[in-house]
């Protein structure tokens, strides 16, 4: 017990110590991206930090498998060059044993990375997007998911409308009960309209079995209401603005994912990538497992048998092409190739198998 108290310490010393490497790494090549990408002039130093801690988190996020592999490869080349490997061979421990604190550091860091840095990852990411919007003068979201339906909110010199509709297509041009409330210039209510569907057209909403009641010098909305079997609504909303209000999967805390994946598919949608990346985020702690024994099976063995160089090169080769497999195969299920399931799960089952067997093969074979 003493003897994996002593392993799980020195491996989450090692990951700590590249974790906080990669940390500096990225604050200083996001730090001058941002200078970059905003003018100095409109935005200040403390706001380029600002800027940089809220964007640093996603990216550390994606590439913590290799932190874990690298960490791996120092842990292990450390012992072996210690010798410390040798003498828990000759104090009958073999290898798989001396695993078994790594893989369980590793199981919760996984573990801990989807329940804690996950949430924070998503709401530093959407700050990041607000903040940078404003910076660039860009647009906010203009759409929105609730259990109500789906939510819509377009401008113009007019005022601005406010769009509610039960449903919708898979990419919110055609919507179906669906609600306009138009607001004047200076935020009051000027009219209503209720309609069995409505389409986006160039500039426009084309409605079906439309009512309309306007609020503006008039006493009785009711009484002087029109109903009209075609019109159309003046509109700045495109496809481009709707499909980029989505936002990313990554911007969603894996907490309350599944209730939006659930929304979304009330509202019409479809919520295939959001699926892929739920079940990308379960599968983060194997991940972290696979990761530690692909570093250990090229590396537990003594540095005088020599190779060591071409040992660790293998090991980070195999690492990273399992990263990238893993990035592949979620591509392949977001875009409907292969079920979520075997997207997220098979990479890393793939490569635990796959490492299991080269420990055996180099240890006890």
């Amino acid at each position: 017990m003493i003897l994996h108290r002593y392993f799980a310490r020195r491996f989450l010393f090692a990951f700590l110590a590249v974790f906080t490497v990669f940390l500096a790494i990225f604050v200083l090549l996001d730090m001058v991206e941002q200078i970059r990408k905003f003018d100095s002039d409109a935005v200040g130093f403390l706001e380029i930090v600002n800027l940089t801690l809220l964007n640093v988190p996603q990216g550390l996020y994606r590439i913590l498998p290799l932190v874990m592999i690298l960490a791996t490869l120092t842990l292990f080349l450390t012992l072996a060059r210690t010798s410390e490997l040798v003498v828990t061979r000759a104090a009958g421990r073999s290898a798989l044993q001396a695993l078994i604190s790594p893989v369980i550091v590793a199981l919760l860091i996984g573990v801990a990375a989807v329940a804690v840095m996950n949430p924070i990852v998503a709401a530093t990411s959407k700050q990041y997007e607000i903040a940078a919007g404003r910076h660039s003068q860009g647009n906010s979201s203009t759409l929105s998911i609730s259990r109500e339906g789906l939510w819509l909110r377009q401008g113009g010199p007019e005022g601005q409308t406010v769009i509610r509709a039960r449903q919708s297509n898979l990419d919110g041009t055609e919507l179906s009960g669906v609600s306009f409330l138009g607001f004047g210039p200076e935020g009051t209510p000027s009219y209503r309209i209720e309609a069995a569907s409505a389409r986006l057209t160039t500039g426009a909403w084309e409605l079906q079995d439309a009512k309309q009641w306007r609020f503006e010098n008039t006493e009785n909305p009711e009484r002087a209401a029109e109903i009209h079997q075609h019109m159309q609504i003046r509109s700045d909303l495109t496809l481009d603005q709707i499909r980029d209000s989505f936002g990313t999967p990554s911007s969603i805390p894996i907490w309350e994912l599944s209730g939006f994946i659930g929304q979304l598919e009330r509202a019409g949608f479809s919520a295939r990538s959001h699926r892929v990346w739920l079940h990308m985020e379960l599968a983060m702690p194997l991940m972290m497992v696979a990761m530690v024994l692909i570093g250990a099976g090229f590396t537990m063995r003594h540095t005088r048998f020599g190779r060591t160089g071409n040992m660790v090169l293998a090991s980070l080769g195999l690492g990273f092409a399992m990263f990238f497999i893993r990035n592949f195969a979620q591509i392949l299920g977001e875009s409907g190739q292969i079920p979520a399931i075997l997207a997220a799960w098979s990479p890393p089952s793939a490569a635990i198998l796959l490492s299991l067997g080269i420990l055996l093969n180099l240890e006890d074979g």
